[in-house]
């Protein structure tokens, strides 16, 4: 799929960075991975797998280097990127499932989602998860079954347009606001839940706190939003906005990941209010 490219981020994932481009590679050629300031060999193993190597010298947080990789892959004309982790928590055999997704529904934002069927994912990532992910449905209006997960398919296009700042664990949530705020398309698809030994970089106290910090400026965002924008364009967007969201149309037929087979149905975000096409 020429017209899109593999983005991961990674700090110091050299046990499993190798094995991850591998499996990329046999859905997306071109792999980006941001090394963000590893002090292991992830960069060059990365590299001798196939990747093309972004490195940051001293750690700038996910956010950073998820952005890094977009604005790379952006720079050379692809008009989507696929995210994942490094660390192997991601299936490359679920790729196809995003494609089928985007080319039928018309999404500019396909997220997995490990919460269909969560065995496997410890506990207390459980637990998190759905409490964050139900503090951003609330905040959106709409329900949001996995606010964090890493693996996604996004229009470079799009983001290019939108808001997204966030440097650390938060950008997960601020690309979901930023999309879901400018009545962007959102779909969930179904995703293998794979966890094994490997330990969160997830510092509980630091990224909390960021964490809440992010809450209060999305608050104000979407405060923000609906006082400057026309009532027609931001019709309820506050604290518990309608949302129109991009749905497939005739004139929008035509495979725009033609390669993939259909996997299973993804879960499409239900709306309240009439839809629009996209723009």
């Amino acid at each position: 799929m020429t017209q899109c490219a593999a983005v991961i981020p990674c700090l110091n994932e050299s046990r499993t960075i190798a094995s991850v481009v591998d499996s990329v590679r046999e859905f997306l050629p071109t792999v980006f991975v941001i090394d963000d300031g590893s002090s292991d060999r992830t960069g060059d193993l990365a590299k001798a797998a196939g990747a093309k190597v972004i490195r940051n010298q001293h750690p700038r947080g996910k956010g950073a280097a998820l952005q890094a990789g977009w604005q790379r892959a952006r720079e050379l004309r692809f008009t989507w990127a696929l995210a994942l982790d490094g660390d192997g928590q991601h299936a490359a055999s679920d790729i196809p499932r995003f494609f089928e997704s985007a080319d039928r529904t018309r999404a500019e934002l396909v997220i997995g989602n490990r919460m269909a069927n969560p065995n496997g994912m410890p506990r207390l990532r459980r637990f998190v998860n759905r409490w964050m992910s139900a503090r951003i449905s609330s905040l959106v209006g709409v329900p949001l079954p996995d606010s964090q997960c890493g693996f996604r398919l996004m229009n470079l296009k799009t983001w290019e347009k939108l808001p997204v700042k966030a440097t650390h664990f938060e950008i997960e949530s601020d690309v979901l606001l930023a999309f879901a705020g400018h009545r962007r398309g959102i779909e969930f698809v179904p995703i293998e839940v794979i966890y094994k030994d490997e330990r969160s970089k997830i510092h509980p106290l630091r990224d909390t706190i960021r964490w809440a910090r992010w809450w209060l400026r999305a608050r104000r965002y979407l405060a923000d939003l609906r006082t400057s924008q026309p009532a027609s364009k931001t019709a309820g967007i506050s604290l518990t906005p309608s949302f129109s969201w991009v749905s497939a149309s005739p004139k929008h037929s035509a495979n725009r990941f033609s390669g993939f087979s259909p996997a299973k149905t993804s879960q499409t975000v239900e709306m309240r209010g009439a839809r629009q096409n996209p723009s």
